[in-house]
């Protein structure tokens, strides 16, 4: 009986779509002959729970396959070989339940059925309803009526009748699914509805017939057939969900897209786009997986007619990670386009970004210590700085570099008994421009680090280096055009003392952290030798509240953080035991020398010995508040010469949210940085549990504005199975291209189908 009663719950389980078919049973005769021999067997009743029809070693062999049944009457008619439970009937196995107010088994016929408040519920959490069951033909036919199934992602599935064949195919009549919370006397937001839908477990294909989406009950998708993979299926070649939408250069257009599944390791994306202005733009991706690599290519190529673009455009990214061993790893991530305002034309990736960067690297990994060897090339897209000022464009242009290779080595040595350690960083680049000019350079910075902390709480770090370089350049132009080639070295010692010493005061509410900071450094002034070694790496300064502690300011090599200094700040912290945080920070340089090379690159006509004052506050005091603020002070009047401000303030009924940055321009690098002055103002509102809208804008406060440089808008409806959004935006460039460039997508996504739109 036991036997019986595992291929029940196995059939069952086959309805549900979970297991695989069960064995089917022998033939008539091996069927007699197996009661005969369970006749011995003894019937056990254990917590309430009945197990019956093998003898008490069989129980224990099959422990693991143990099935539970337990029912208020258990008939056996031995005449007509019928078993009957009846009452609470409850089968139990491989945490799979059904439950069902009667179940009968003809052992001649081989028909089980089950009636009444039929329910199964599966080892994944789904539950599927029905009022009655009926297996036959060897268990390989089975059919279930007026079915109910809420399933693992409390989607409903209905139908009037299901139906199993014996080819493997399930076939559910008059079915409808929808993944929405459905409510008594409501109607669902969307369904999907069709006359029949057929599951081949061998093809693992869905197939429907008459299919009809439904918003409220109104039809608003038709289609006569219908098939996807079923859910066991991760992946398969087929149709995506296409994009739709709409810009001042496309105007419409729509974008389908197929999924190729080349093989088990290889994906292909046909990605065309048919517009009303242009020609069809051919794009597509390319995904391949290896055991210990991946690489990802996309492009895109369009026949361009239109007279203020270039004919034949383009791009093309690709990426990838290749792992060559366990130390050894190569990345790379290389870049191209065909002109500047082709991203910006088709809102793709990488649209905003001034520069392309193109990088290839090798890096090994090896306990502390690190080696990397690189290449770089860039392209530059920056509209902006050929429109301020077109020769500093066309000689940045021109003076494009490729880094090749570029070697940074780091290695460390273990800690000495004290906790001290020695860092020895190797780095070498070779960068060519297209103009001629050439730089190749070799740097050796040999250091000795040593942290401490003394008994009162003081933490100290000492530091002493010695940075040693070897330069060979060629046609270095420098001021007043003059050149330079020849090789030169340059050797930079420096030594420096951090201390810190934090005190924390702790109430039942609060606690409090006041850490004042200095930093002392000890350099040699001047040596940069301005007139022989072109600055490639340490162009780009800034002094903020993040270095002003550093030992070195610059990002790169090339320079030098020259003179004596002592740098000293003061942060204070204080955070509540339930809500509300506070955080602030203060710090300013004192120079030895009026004319250290940082703070001079930064203000050429600085005449003191202090420096700006740089600082950040960040507070959320409570939940409906959340500020931060950075800035940089003139030493002398306060002026800000850096501002970065974001508020945002209210509950999400009504959020408001204001950001303001200001950057004060630097006539040092001709006009290169010029003043940027914006706010940027958003409000949204979530209305109800379901809608929400926001509207932003960005204005240039400059003194030569340009007004609004970007504005619009979203609405949303989301719920636990749909959403929809529109979104509205709107340019205004100084890029007479882009005059009043606007992006219009709406999205319509159903759960568990996919997204329709932009």
């Amino acid at each position: 009986m036991k036997i019986k009663l595992k291929i029940l719950v196995l059939a069952l389980v086959i309805i549900m779509m979970e297991v695989n078919q069960a064995a089917a049973v022998t033939e008539a005769g091996e069927k007699q002959e197996r009661l005969k021999r369970n006749q011995g067997g003894s019937l056990y009743i254990t917590n309430n729970i009945v197990n019956f029809g093998a003898t008490a070693e069989e129980m224990n062999d099959n422990e693991d396959e143990e099935i539970n049944f337990s029912a208020d009457e258990l008939q056996n008619n031995d005449n007509a070989d019928l078993i009957t439970a009846i009452g609470n009937v409850e089968v139990e196995y491989n945490n799979m339940r059904l439950n069902a107010d009667r179940l009968t088994y003809n052992q001649l016929t081989d028909i089980i059925e089950a009636e009444g408040n039929v329910r199964l519920e599966a080892s994944d959490g789904s539950v599927v309803y029905s009022d009655k069951v009926s297996l036959s033909d060897k268990m390989s036919v089975g059919e279930m009526q007026k079915i109910k199934a809420l399933l693992r992602d409390k989607s409903h599935v209905y139908a009037s009748r299901f139906r199993k064949k014996n080819n493997e195919t399930k076939v559910m009549y008059d079915a409808i699914y929808t993944p929405c919370d459905v409510c008594e006397g409501k109607s669902p937001l969307w369904t999907v509805k069709a006359r029949k839908v057929q599951h081949n477990e061998k093809t693992k294909d869905m197939n429907y017939t008459d299919a009809v989406v439904r918003i409220k009950d109104v039809p608003v998708f038709y289609t006569p057939f219908l098939t996807h993979p079923d859910p066991t299926v991760k992946r398969r070649s087929g149709l995506l969900p296409p994009s739709i939408g709409s810009s001042n250069y496309l105007k419409s257009y729509v974008q389908p897209r197929y999924f190729w599944a080349v093989d088990d390791q290889t994906n292909v994306i046909f990605a065309p786009v048919f517009s009303s202005n242009k020609n069809p733009v051919l794009g597509g991706a390319y995904e391949h997986y290896f055991y210990n690599a991946h690489t990802n290519i996309s492009g895109s190529w369009l026949h361009d007619s239109g007279n203020s673009r270039k004919q034949n455009r383009g791009y093309l990214f690709a990426d990838g990670q290749y792992d060559i061993n366990d130390l050894w790893r190569m990345t790379y991530d290389l870049q191209y386009v065909s002109d500047y305002i082709y991203l910006k034309d088709l809102n793709l990736p990488h649209d905003d970004d001034a520069w392309l960067t193109s990088h290839v690297n090798f890096e090994r990994f090896s306990g502390r210590n690190y080696a990397s060897i690189e290449a770089f090339y860039y392209k530059m897209l920056s509209y902006d700085l050929r429109n301020r000022n077109s020769q500093q464009y066309r000689r940045i242009n021109e003076q494009k570099p490729i880094v090749a290779p570029l070697i940074d080595v780091e290695v460390y040595s273990d800690p000495s008994d004290i906790g001290s350690y020695f860092k020895t960083q190797l780095n070498t680049a070779s960068v060519y421009h297209h103009n001629g000019e050439e730089t190749q350079r070799m740097t050796a910075i040999n250091s000795w680090e040593l942290p401490m902390t003394t008994r009162f709480g003081e933490k100290y770090r000492f530091v002493a280096s010695l940075k040693s370089d070897v330069y060979y350049v060629n046609d270095y132009r420098y001021a007043n055009n003059d050149t330079y080639t020849g090789t030169t070295t340059r050797f930079f010692p420096q030594a420096g003392v951090e201390w810190r010493l934090p005190f924390v005061r702790a109430t039942d509410d609060s606690r409090q952290i006041l850490e004042p900071v200095i930093v002392a450094v000890v350099a040699p002034d001047g040596g940069n030798k301005l007139d022989k070694i072109p600055n490639e790496d340490s162009a780009d300064v800034y002094f903020d509240d993040t270095n002003v502690l550093d030992l070195d300011r610059y990002a790169g090599y090339d320079r030098n953080d020259t003179g004596s200094r002592v740098s000293y700040g003061l942060r204070w912290s204080t955070y509540g035991n339930i809500i509300g945080r506070t955080s602030s920070f203060i710090a300013q340089s004192f120079e030895r020398k009026r004319n250290s090379s940082f703070i001079d690159s930064l203000d050429n006509e600085n005449t003191s010995h202090l420096s700006d004052y740089v600082g950040r506050i960040n507070a959320q005091p409570h939940e409906y508040l959340d500020l931060n603020y950075r800035f940089r002070l003139d030493k002398k009047k306060l002026d800000a010469k850096y501002s970065e401000l974001g508020v945002s303030v209210g509950p999400e009924f009504l959020r408001g949210h204001v950001s303001y940055i200001f950057l004060q321009g630097n006539s040092y690098y001709n006009d290169l940085y010029s003043e940027r002055k914006e706010l940027y103002t958003a409000l949204s509102s979530a209305i109800s549990q379901f809608w929400s809208v926001s509207v932003y804008n960005l204005r240039d406060l400059t003194a030569n504005s340009r007004g609004n440089l970007e504005h619009g808008g979203s609405i949303i409806y989301e719920d636990e199975c749909f959403k929809w959004e529109t979104v509205v935006r709107k340019y205004n460039s100084s890029n007479p291209d882009l005059k009043n460039n606007y992006e219009y997508g709406m999205t319509f996504y159903l759960k568990t189908i996919g997204s329709f739109g932009h």
